[in-house]
């Protein structure tokens, strides 16, 4: 496996730091994070010209549950998108996918890539390296202006939030393990009941309120937890919902973070697919965001099991 023992560190810092699609979730310290959980196993594949780092890929392998869901849910995810350089070369970005998939292939079923920026200028890149492209919605909020940020919310949402907090709902940041643990039995049920897919383990959410680069956001009221969200925090670009819970003031928890913090943007992290319809992308377009499709792209390394394992996961959730 190729991992960051093969990458320059003080390189692929550099390479975010110029990048024009770099993010969080591509950086060593987000590898860094992946590696001390447990049940993610990481990985990072670089590609250099010239003795010049010029695309990483950061992600994880995951499966979930049982023995036979595991075989069947078994993927590796690279959030944030690739890491490029803005003159990488075709030859390259060549390179950097295939070695992608001679090393992600043996252990999963599918890749997929999703991202968090526009990678338009690389499209026809990755997907001549056998990757497809997959529309997916996301919406961005600006938060450089609090009071702005407020006007753009939908009459409803301006009501509901005025009404909670007339009746003292409230969010702050925690560490404390007591409500971390309060928020993952309510994020737990909702995942189990509503959104019927995998949820990390508590083990993320706990290491992720102690994160330089994280959050756990709470909603209560009076001493009980309600709710709450999950943040990654990337302090002069965005704050994104890894995780959300709870009503309208979970997810006002994490676009009023990112004002009082003076962080220029809340990135929900995902709208869903264009061509299907889904509840919560109408209630994400209530807080005044811009509705993007920035997409994700897709490599099945074996069709017969992505298929057959579409339908076994989804019967087994």
């Amino acid at each position: 496996m190729f991992s960051p023992c093969h990458i320059n560190r003080t390189q692929w810092s550099a390479l975010v730091a110029t990048s024009p699609v770099s993010n969080y979730f591509q950086t060593p310290e987000c590898y860094d994070f992946y590696s001390s959980l447990t049940f993610l196993e990481p990985f990072a594949v670089g590609v250099d010209e010239n003795g010049e780092l010029k695309g990483v890929a950061c992600g994880y392998f995951i499966a979930d549950g049982g023995k036979l869901k595991r075989y069947f849910s078994r993927r590796a995810i690279i959030p944030g998108g690739l890491l490029l350089a803005d003159d990488i070369t075709d030859d390259a970005l060549r390179r950097l996918l295939e070695k992608l998939k001679n090393e992600l292939s043996r252990k999963s079923i599918y890749i997929e890539i999703r991202n968090y920026q526009d990678y338009t200028a690389y499209k026809s890149g990755i997907e001549s390296a056998g990757f497809s492209y997959v529309p997916h919605y996301d919406y961005l909020v600006d938060t450089t202006d609090g009071k702005a940020t407020f006007e753009r919310f939908s009459k409803s949402k301006k009501r509901q939030i005025n009404a909670a907090q007339r009746k003292g709902y409230r969010w702050s940041t925690t560490t404390d393990n007591d409500e971390i643990e309060a928020f993952y039995r309510l994020l737990k049920h909702l995942y189990r009941t509503k959104v019927k897919r995998p949820l990390f383990p508590l083990e993320f959410f706990k290491r992720l309120a102690i994160n330089p680069h994280g959050k756990i956001l709470v909603v209560k009221k009076g001493e009980t937890v309600v709710g709450g969200m999950a943040c990654a925090i990337e302090p002069a670009k965005k704050v994104y919902e890894w995780y959300v819970c709870g009503d309208v003031m979970a997810t006002y928890a994490g676009i009023d973070y990112a004002v009082q913090n003076g962080i220029p943007c809340f990135d929900f992290m995902g709208a869903g697919s264009p061509d299907k319809s889904y509840g919560v992308r109408d209630f994400k377009s209530k807080f005044g965001g811009k509705l993007l499709e920035y997409g994700r792209f897709l490599y099945i390394c074996n069709h017969k099991l992505y298929r057959l394992g579409t339908w076994v996961v989804r019967y087994l959730y």
